[in-house]
C-alpha cells in the first residue's frame, strides 16, 4: 500500500507537515469541491451572525429544513439534516441494523465501514466492469437485492426474510457515472417489493439535478435519499448535509441521533447557499468549460478517463503510483484510488478545478510522463 494513501481525499494537513508546504501552495485535486470556494453570500451572512454563536444551534434545523422541503415539494417531516451526509450514513446503519447489505464496487467506502465495523453486517459487493465504464446493470443490481433479502431453504420449502439494505451512489463516487432517474425508480420499486431499504446517495446530484429521486421518497417506505451541501457549495469544513426519509424511518433515526450535530454557522451557510442563484449559474458555466479542457488534456497525454457527470474524473495510467508521488512532491494532491474495492493501483481521481489549476495539473503530469 502507498505510504501516503488516505481513506479519503482532502488531507492537505499531512502534506503540510511532511513536506513543509503552506496551505496556499498546495493544490488539492483529491477532494471534489467546487473551485469557486465558499459563496461570498455565505461569508457575509456568517459574519453578520457571528454574535449569535454564543447560543446553541437550533436542534431541529427548522429554517433550513423548511427551505429544503419547499424545494423538493415534500413535507418537512420527511427531512433530517446532519453533520454532512456521512453522519447520516452511519446513523442509518446504526438505527436500522441491516443484516445484509449490497454495495457496488467501486463506491464510497463509508457505506461498508458504517455497516460492517460495529454492526457486523454481511456485506455483498457487486463488481462494476471497467469495460462498461463502470456503469451499473439495473437487472443485476435488482438480482443482488433479491439475494440479500431472503435465504431459501429448499429442503423445507421455506424462506427467511432478512433486514436488508442496498446503497446506490448517483452519480457514483469515484467513477462519476450517472443512472437515469427512471432506472433508479425501477430499482426503488423492486426494493419496495422486496422490503429492502434502498439508500440513494445523491452527494453529487447537484451537477445533474433533473435526475434526483428525492421527491419519490414520500411514495416509497423503503427509499432513502441522501444529499450533501459540501461538494457543490464548497462547505466541507462546515459539514452540512441532509436526508429525505420515510416518516417511520425518521422516527427510528431520532432515537439514535446525537443532538446539535448541525452547528449554527452550517445552518446559516446552507440556507444562504441554496438561494445564491448567481453562484449556482457560475458553477455550471465553469464546469462546462473546465471539464472540456481536462478531457482534451487527458487525451493529449494518453491518459484514459471515465466520462463523468460530476465534478471529478476517474483516470487511469500504468505509472499512476509514480505520477501520484511526483505530483505530491510538487504540492499537488490527487486521489490514489487503489484502496477502492474493484480498482487497482493504476487508478486516480482528480477534481475539476479552476482553469489555472487544471492547466498546472496537466503540465506537471506531462513533465512526469
Amino acid at each position: 500500500m502507498n505510504e501516503h494513501l488516505e481513506p479519503h481525499g482532502g488531507n492537505i494537513y499531512r502534506l503540510m507537515e511532511e513536506c513543509n508546504f503552506s496551505t496556499d501552495s498546495i493544490i488539492d485535486f483529491s477532494a471534489s469541491i467546487n473551485p469557486l470556494g465558499v459563496p461570498e453570500s455565505v461569508k457575509e451572512k456568517i459574519n453578520e451572525n457571528i454574535r449569535h454563536l454564543c447560543h446553541y444551534p437550533d436542534p431541529y434545523v427548522k429554517q433550513l429544513t423548511l427551505e429544503l422541503a419547499g424545494r423538493h415539494n415534500i413535507y418537512p417531516n420527511y427531512i433530517m439534516c446532519g453533520n454532512g451526509s456521512t453522519e447520516l450514513i452511519y446513523l442509518i446503519a446504526r438505527a436500522i441494523k441491516p443484516e445484509r447489505v449490497l454495495i457496488t464496487a467501486p463506491a464510497f467506502s463509508e457505506y461498508e465501514n458504517a455497516c460492517s465495523i460495529s454492526l457486523k453486517s454481511e456485506v455483498i459487493s457487486q463488481k462494476l466492469k471497467p469495460e462498461d465504464n463502470f456503469d451499473i446493470s439495473i437487472d443485476e443490481f435488482i438480482d443482488g437485492m433479491k439475494k440479500i433479502s431472503y435465504s431459501f431453504n429448499s429442503m423445507a420449502f421455506t424462506s427467511k426474510a432478512f433486514t436488508s439494505m442496498a446503497f446506490l451512489c448517483n452519480p457514483n463516487n469515484p467513477t462519476g457515472r450517472l443512472i437515469k432517474k427512471s432506472e433508479v425508480l425501477r430499482i426503488a420499486d423492486a426494493a419496495k417489493q422486496l422490503k429492502c431499504y434502498l439508500v440513494v446517495d445523491e452527494a453529487f446530484i447537484d451537477f445533474a439535478p433533473q435526475e434526483s429521486v428525492a421527491y419519490e421518497v414520500q411514495k416509497n417506505p423503503y427509499l432513502i435519499v441522501l444529499r450533501s451541501m459540501t461538494k457543490f457549495y464548497a462547505l466541507s469544513g462546515l459539514r452540512i448535509g441532509y436526508g429525505v426519509f420515510p416518516c417511520d424511518v425518521i422516527e427510528i433515526l431520532k432515537k439514535h441521533k446525537e443532538p446539535w450535530t448541525v452547528n449554527s454557522a452550517a445552518q446559516i451557510a446552507g440556507l444562504t447557499a441554496l438561494n445564491d442563484d448567481e453562484y449556482i449559474n457560475q458553477t455550471f458555466e465553469l464546469m462546462k468549460n473546465e471539464k472540456k479542457a481536462l478531457e482534451n488534456g487527458f487525451k493529449l497525454l494518453g491518459i484514459s478517463y471515465v466520462p463523468s457527470f460530476a465534478n471529478f474524473y476517474l483516470i487511469r495510467h500504468g505509472n499512476a503510483k509514480e505520477i501520484i508521488s511526483g505530483l505530491r512532491n510538487r504540492g499537488i494532491l490527487v486521489r490514489d484510488c487503489s484502496n477502492f474495492k474493484g480498482l487497482d493501483s493504476s487508478y486516480m481521481r482528480v477534481a475539476v478545478k479552476s482553469n489555472k489549476d487544471n492547466m498546472r495539473l496537466l503540465k506537471e503530469m506531462s513533465d512526469l510522463l
